[in-house]
């Protein structure tokens, strides 16, 4: 039976600790923004660097006059 009592006193601290991660995250912002993650993944609005823009633009040419 003094088992019982332990189990109880350790569900009761566990399901604490759950509650007091929950809040702590619910009071740092973590659900402030829900749909905003998923759709910077899917509007990538992120631009090439311009050297990088004037290489790859410089590749089709270059490959043109080996042929």
């Amino acid at each position: 039976m003094d088992e019982l009592l332990y189990l109880i006193a350790i569900a009761l601290s566990l399901g604490g600790l759950g509650l007091g991660a929950f809040l702590w995250a619910l009071k740092s912002g973590q659900f402030d923004d829900l749909d905003g993650a998923a759709h910077r993944v899917l509007f990538d609005d992120d631009l090439p660097p311009p050297a990088r823009a004037g290489h790859e633009a410089a590749k089709p040419a270059e490959a043109g006059r080996g042929q």
